[in-house]
């Protein structure tokens, strides 16, 4: 019986999908360090400060911010996998993002997409924003895992 139960978890664990993370340049924010964004700014991060998480690639501008980082990684990574929070809020899409374009509310990090004179992050700003949090983590229940 233990071992009924035993696999019976195991599948249940395996067959859950993964986080699908925004890893365009093969790292999440596009290699930007996600804990300088906690210090209000967009600074790419750096070759020799890299770690994974979650199956996701990360740089940092310096290794007091990796430390940082893998102390505490759930309160530094993006939301919405790092795509854009618009996109995901208002269209169930996974938009890529301006790295250098991201809000940080509530403790949490928010990137936009912000090209072609379209900066989403000014839309979201211009809407309820508590609604279209509420909006996106329901649309990411659906749209936030690997196939």
């Amino acid at each position: 019986m233990k071992y009924i139960l035993y696999f019976f978890f195991f599948g249940i664990i395996t067959s859950q999908a993964q986080t699908d993370y925004n890893t365009k340049k093969g790292f999440v924010a596009e290699g930007y360090d996600v804990v300088s964004y906690f210090d209000n700014k967009a600074i790419e991060g750096h070759k020799d400060f890299t770690t994974t998480y979650d199956g996701a690639k990360y740089k940092f501008t310096s290794q007091t911010h990796l430390d940082t980082f893998t102390a505490n990684p759930n309160k530094y990574v993006p939301q919405y996998g790092g795509y854009c929070a618009y996109a995901v809020a208002e269209y169930d899409k996974k938009v890529s993002i301006d790295p250098e374009t991201f809000e940080i509310r509530d403790n949490k990090l928010y990137l936009f997409y912000n090209s072609w004179g379209n900066n989403t992050l000014e839309s979201w700003l211009e809407k309820d924003v508590k609604g279209l949090i509420k909006k996106a983590d329901k649309s990411w229940k659906t749209i936030g895992k690997e196939d």
